[in-house]
């Protein structure tokens, strides 16, 4: 930045509480002193600081002045360049005056040239975003780096500190990186929000598509006379019923079957499979739990009596109640996702040596409910969830 000190000038110094950059227009509020001072000065010019001690400012042209509905005095101004205060003056002047000089813009080196162009490329993401129609005029009008930094700053309404910093940065190498961070600051949050709005917005129509879908669905079911609208209904009223005592793994696993079955026709083999895996399913007890009593002796006493000898077995599963006993007593906890500790105990025999009365006596002594599940004959897995569900 050159300094111009042909064009030194004696002029009022207005002490404004905005900042106001050149190349804008602003209206600003007059106290009498600063409104008194206007009267016989050629050109209309002042001198905004923003501050009491600033020592760069603005000289701007004042056209017109005028008051506000309640009174206040009120003047526009038009910001030209920016100039430094050299020193105060003593006039028979109302208010306050100093000379200043002129500043003026050097030729711009080629770093200042590749951060305008940087800028620039910044400027036009940031006015497609926020589909600027001002943006682009300022981008097209601006004859200087230094225009371009000042004008972009005052359009994207940036706070008091960093229109300071900008209005005393005089070198324009210096300004031109302060307002490139500044917009690439401003870009980032734009595609930030740009793409929250464009994830809910897909979010919403993904709702209201699958919505319709749901109503056509309905629609066509009413038509042929399925009746399955609530069924489905009811399914899906008992699986928000649920809640979370459904582990996550195992509430995918129901709603994609569940979405499976809506979509399906009740002609379709798999029809019925569905709606009877479905019905177990939901007929669990998910997030029901016995408190388990853990009383030695009263389990013994219960093994004893459903039981005549078979010593070496009750022993076992009262060494087995000791071990959860002591787990109890010690506050230890199973990681989570783990199998747990002691959770399984098998008996091996011929039938009728007492298999299924010793569980039976285990749950009782632990007051816990009794459930008998027939699996003989079974030789792996497929038997077991069915080969209905394995070989389609």
């Amino acid at each position: 930045m050159a300094s111009d000190t042909a064009r030194a000038l004696i002029l009022p110094v207005w002490t404004i509480p905005t900042v106001v950059l050149p190349g804008t227009v602003a209206t600003i509020a007059l106290d009498p002193e600063a409104a008194a001072s206007l009267d016989g000065l050629p050109g209309r010019q002042v001198l905004l600081l923003p501050g009491p001690d600033a020592a760069v400012g603005v000289v701007a042209r004042v056209p017109s002045t005028g008051a506000l509905p309640n009174g206040s005095a009120v003047a526009i101004v038009q910001a030209e360049g920016r100039a430094r205060v050299l020193t105060e003056i003593d006039t028979e002047r109302t208010g306050r005056h100093a000379e200043v000089e002129v500043l003026t813009e050097a030729r711009p080196t080629p770093r200042v040239d590749a951060l305008h162009r940087e800028l620039r490329v910044v400027l036009e993401d940031v006015a497609d975003l926020r589909r600027s129609r001002r943006l682009p005029e300022l981008l097209r009008t601006a004859a200087s780096p230094g225009a371009l930094a000042d004008g972009a700053v005052a359009w994207g309404d940036a706070d008091d500190d960093l229109l300071r910093e900008v209005l005393v940065t005089v070198d324009v190498a210096a300004r031109v990186e302060i307002v490139l961070e500044w917009a690439k600051n401003l870009l980032a949050e734009l595609q930030v929000d740009a793409k929250i709005r464009t994830d809910v917005t897909e979010g919403m129509e993904k709702q209201q598509r699958e919505f319709l879908l749901r109503q056509q669905m309905a629609a066509i079911r009413k038509e042929l006379g399925d009746g399955e609208d609530d069924v489905v209904a009811d399914y899906r009223s008992r699986v928000e019923a649920l809640g979370d005592a459904v582990p996550a793994a195992t509430r995918t696993m129901i709603d994609k079957e569940l979405d499976r079955f809506e979509r399906m026709s009740t002609q379709s083999p798999e029809h019925g499979w569905i709606r009877t895996w479905l019905d177990r399913v939901l007929d669990l007890p998910w997030g029901s739990l016995s408190d388990d009593t853990l009383d030695l002796g009263a389990a013994r006493g219960v093994l004893d009596a459903d039981h005549h000898g078979l010593d070496d077995v009750k022993d076992r599963i009262v060494e087995l109640l000791a071990v959860r006993k002591l787990r109890r007593e010690r506050d230890i906890v199973d990681a989570p996702g783990s199998r747990g500790s002691g959770a399984i105990v098998t008996l091996v025999g011929p039938p009728g040596v007492g298999k299924t009365s010793l569980g039976e006596s285990i749950a009782r002594a632990m007051g816990r409910q009794f459930v008998r599940v027939a699996l003989g004959g079974v030789r792996d897995e497929a038997e077991i969830r069915g080969h209905r569900r394995t070989y389609v």
